[in-house]
């Protein structure tokens, strides 16, 4: 029979391998949250009172002996000002613009502006009605093209003080679509949910749910706030009724409760990072919470704390503390690795007690992708391979710092992902990967990330606009990063037999500090999104 280059066989034949192929490398995706601050470009709470900046932290807008109460609400404000940043330069369009409820209770006078000195109104942000408890103001985008919003508290009664105060869009969703906001009542069939009145139930932004709903696990780490966080009991968690679930690090986290609430909603399961000096009593309350709240079916990996080994963090020079103390080894970074294992080790055997055993947890351990010896290390002291289930990496690839000044372009940079002269291209990650599937495969444990993507940063820079910064960015938001996240995940599927890559991370605008996000704001356009465009062929 001949065949034409159109005949309906050969297409099926076509789609079959095609299909057949895209199933042989496509890997379980996660997706890493934000930390909660008032710069969080993925808004993942309805109510944006929640990741404003603290009112005892906002030295430009808070002047004066401010009494707080314990949910850091001014009580007294002793002829001072209480202010906040509630939003601070989120990109246009990453949220609605136009009018916004805020809700309060207590007597007093709130001053709204646009700028970090809240200097008074100005037309980007403007008081348009009020009454006793709720008040409406317009918000919009300023020439700059970023949305910003203070807050001040000028007056306050100190009998029945100003609290409880929440900032809520406009419109509502239909209750049987979550993921979707509507303008109005008109847009449901008689399920109308408004904003205004079921923020509590509502509690997540419909647009951070549409974006997350894609990824089969959530890891909390950063919204938990355990990073540098010296936390040891559980009446030290985050709680529900905080004026504000933001911060600086050791002290922001979101609720236990917000986490659970957000894994049932988006149907995946939660990866939990335990904070590093908790106690016994916190990791049993912790689990019990889980198992009482969490979907059953929806199996929740744990983890001890957040690489130990890297010594940017406290958690790492605390586990070499304990280490030491404990006599696990004589040498420092040896002792930490011990310390790490054990304690990880007693906190997976508090899950197990809890759930009745291992079977509806998966306990992970967290090593260096690019050291495959300390790999060994952590699986067997111990034996700890027995009694983990996965193996937790996190294989960035980058420009390593001393290629850095090889940079002059953006295709130099993408010239340099590919350069087996760099440590970190492409090629040698891959290499990097193949060292940890021969140790995890010899110890018959699973390997997966517990972070994974690009990690282009200039370490030492201060500025966006500090070299090489703008050809890093630069490389973040052009075509090629598309095709560099498709060939990227299809290796780690290939390698690892399809394993967990859990990216870094939702939406974040790109800083000196990194370009971390999927997207640089929730609602950026995907023509805009070269590695979130790569990875939505793999969804």
């Amino acid at each position: 029979m001949k065949l034409t280059l159109f005949s309906p066989f050969i297409l099926l034949v076509i789609l079959f391998f095609s299909t057949h192929l895209s199933a042989a490398n496509k890997p379980l995706l996660g997706i890493n949250t934000n930390e909660v601050m008032q710069i969080d470009s993925s808004v993942p709470f309805l109510n944006l009172f929640k990741q404003a900046l603290p009112f005892a932290e906002s030295r430009k807008l808070t002047k004066g002996n401010i009494i707080y109460d314990r949910d850091g609400w001014p009580r007294h404000l002793n002829g001072g000002v209480a202010g906040t940043n509630l939003i601070h330069w989120l990109p246009a369009g990453t949220l609605p613009e136009g009018n916004y409820t805020v809700l309060y209770d207590g007597e007093g006078t709130l001053v709204y502006g646009d700028d970090d000195d809240a200097r008074g109104d100005k037309d980007d942000v403007k008081l348009i009605k009020k009454s006793e408890g709720k008040e409406i103001i317009r918000i919009r985008s300023g020439q700059d093209r970023y949305i910003k919003l203070t807050l001040r508290i000028t007056e306050s009664t100190p009998s029945n003080y100003l609290r409880n105060i929440r900032l809520l869009p406009s419109g509502g969703i239909c209750a049987n679509n979550p993921y979707k906001r509507v303008a109005n009542a008109q847009a449901c069939r008689g399920n109308y949910l408004a904003f205004e009145k079921h923020y509590d139930h509502i509690l997540f932004n419909p647009d951070y749910l549409n974006f997350m709903r894609h990824f089969k696990v959530i890891r909390f780490m950063n919204m938990s706030g355990i990073t540098r966080n010296p936390m040891t009991s559980w009446n030290h968690m985050p709680h529900m009724t905080q004026a504000t679930w933001a911060g600086k690090e050791g002290t922001r986290g979101a609720p236990l409760e917000v986490m659970v609430k957000l894994a049932n909603k988006l149907n995946a399961r939660p990866w939990f990072t335990l904070p590093h000096a908790a106690d016994n009593n916190l990791i049993q309350q912790y689990a019990r919470y889980v198992k009482q709240h969490l979907r059953p079916h929806l199996k929740p990996y744990i983890e001890y704390t957040n690489e130990t080994w890297n010594g940017a963090f406290t958690q790492a020079h605390y586990t070499k503390t304990m280490g030491i103390k404990q006599r696990l080894d004589t040498n420092r970074a040896q002792a930490g690795h011990k310390f790490y294992v054990k304690r990880s080790l007693e906190i997976m055997r508090i899950w197990e007690q809890v759930y009745g055993g291992p079977q509806r947890i998966t306990r992970v351990l967290g090593g260096f992708a690019a050291s495959p010896k300390m790999t060994e290390l952590l699986l067997s002291y111990k034996n700890a391979y027995q009694r983990i289930d996965a193996f937790a990496i996190a294989p960035y690839f980058y420009v390593h710092h001393r290629n850095l000044k090889q940079i002059h372009s953006v295709p130099d940079v993408f010239k340099l992902l590919k350069d087996p002269e760099n440590p970190y291209s492409l090629g040698n990650v891959y290499k990097m990967l193949e060292k940890q599937m021969t140790v995890v495969k010899k110890y018959k444990v699973k390997l997966i990330a517990y972070e994974g993507g690009q990690h282009l940063v200039a370490a030492g820079t201060r500025s966006t606009k500090d070299y090489p910064n703008p050809f890093l960015i630069g490389a973040n938001r052009a075509n090629p990063m598309e095709k560099m996240y498709i060939e990227y995940l299809q290796n780690w599927a290939r390698i690892t037999g399809n394993g967990l890559m859990t990216l870094f991370s939702a939406p974040k605008t790109y800083q000196f500090y990194g370009s971390w996000g999927l997207k640089e704001h929730i609602n950026q356009p995907d023509h805009k999104t070269p590695k979130y465009r790569g990875v939505k062929r793999f969804f």
